[in-house]
């Protein structure tokens, strides 16, 4: 065991899960002031369930022993049952506690499925949500996660990269968004009622916190304090940077106005794109990725006017659109100069091998995500519902299903 590579990993974790209420800021600026509440109990939930489920089982569907075929972990970990004697299958060189490690995990564990909750604001059942959120998170995310993160999954066998989660994460929420959004239907009134964001100020504070905590995201994912960790670093705030402007130039020439909120999701849209590129490149590269990144993601945004599905907070025009970006453009810039555990891309003359391997893991999470959580949505919807009435949601989720008011101004009693 190594100190210093120990207490990184450990900051790191606790950086990731500062994210989520981060994410329910930045998602909770965005939404009317009626369902502010609603949005952060959906994000702050997603702590406390999925927690206990990593720790009872899906920490060892993710991680442990597969069965050859590289779907799915065995139930060998359970309840972390021998985790710190033994270890964790695959990670035989790693320099921290595999309890770390387990810790670290169960932060991506607990954000991936709290970002399907910005397509579905204003109209989503806490009760369906709950079900919903624990079935996603066991047969979906940890497959995924087996199949990219750990040594023995499939893609990770057949040289598919992703540093931190392009796939695993953002790709796998995005298009599980979609599937949702699908089936629950459009808020009422969209997209004919103006929906403006209520305060922009807690969006602005909740990119800010998503940004610092995607330090630990991403220079977390060395599993070390070392060069790699170092690189990721600087790779993600030039993507941020990066992304940020590039939303904001296009934004500039379309409607003449540079936006707070443009700013905001440029620097997410960055920070997207460059987490599974963020150990595996180098130079002015993660630059060009966040600078494409936030251009293509405010045209892909879109998207949802043109073919009607309403995406409130555009999970799928930043998460998979900018995940699949940055899952490719790994095949395009990686550098084992960089990080010789990586693979050279395309522009460092590796040809067009990796960029294939790419291409199949984007693939395959577009298709088993979107199927499994199709089928998830449709199921809980027709039992315990996975979406508010009509009243309920005129009234605001807020009232209708927690019985508080964000926003109680002059409530109180003069003395």
């Amino acid at each position: 065991m190594n100190s210093g590579d120990t207490a990184w990993v450990l900051m790191s974790a606790a950086l990731v899960l500062f994210m989520t209420p981060g994410l329910a800021l930045f998602y909770g600026g965005m939404v009317r002031s009626k369902n502010l509440l609603a949005m952060l109990m959906q994000n702050f939930f997603s702590m406390g369930l999925v927690s206990v489920l990593w720790a009872v089982v899906g920490f060892s569907l993710a991680f442990g022993a597969g069965h050859g075929a590289g779907l799915i972990g065995g139930f060998d970990l359970v309840g972390f049952r021998h985790v710190a004697s033994q270890g964790v299958p695959g990670f035989s060189s790693l320099a921290v506690p595999a309890l770390a490690f387990a810790a670290y995990q169960m932060m991506f564990a607990i954000i991936t499925p709290a970002l399907i909750t910005g397509a579905t604001a204003d109209r989503l059942k806490f009760g369906g949500y709950v079900a919903f959120l624990g079935a996603w998170v066991l047969l979906v995310y940890c497959p995924v996660a087996h199949w990219v993160f750990s040594p023995d999954g499939w893609l990770a066998q057949r040289g598919a990269l992703d540093f931190a989660g392009g796939t695993v994460v953002h790709i796998n929420a995005g298009i599980a968004a979609l599937a949702v959004v699908l089936v629950i239907g459009r808020r009422r009134g969209w997209p004919g009622e103006a929906m403006p964001p209520h305060s922009l100020p807690l969006t602005l504070l909740g990119t800010g916190i998503l940004w610092f905590g995607w330090f630990g995201f991403n220079a977390g994912s060395a599993l070390a304090a070392n060069g790699v960790a170092a690189q990721a670093l600087m790779n993600t705030q030039l993507a941020a940077a990066a992304g940020m402007l590039g939303w904001l130039v296009v934004e500039r020439i379309e409607s003449g106005h540079a936006t707070t909120l443009g700013a905001a999701s440029g620097a997410v849209a960055g920070l997207v794109a460059i987490t599974p590129c963020a150990g595996y490149v180098g130079g002015l590269s993660p630059v060009l990725i966040g600078l494409a990144a936030g251009g293509v993601c405010v045209v892909a945004v879109r998207l949802k006017f043109r073919f009607g599905y309403d995406d409130a907070l555009d999970v799928v025009g930043v998460h998979l659109v900018g995940g699949i970006l940055g899952s490719l453009m790994v095949g395009l810039f990686a550098d084992r100069a960089v990080n010789p555990a990586g693979a050279n891309g395309l522009f460092a003359g590796g040809g067009l091998h990796l960029l294939g391997e790419q291409a199949i893991a984007v693939g395959a999470t577009l298709a088993f995500s979107f199927v499994v959580s199709l089928a998830l949505a449709w199921a809980v919807d027709r039992t315990i519902g996975l979406r508010v009435g009509a009243e309920a949601e005129v009234e605001g989720l807020d009232t209708s299903l927690h019985a508080e008011s964000a926003y109680a101004f002059g409530a109180g009693r003069m003395l």
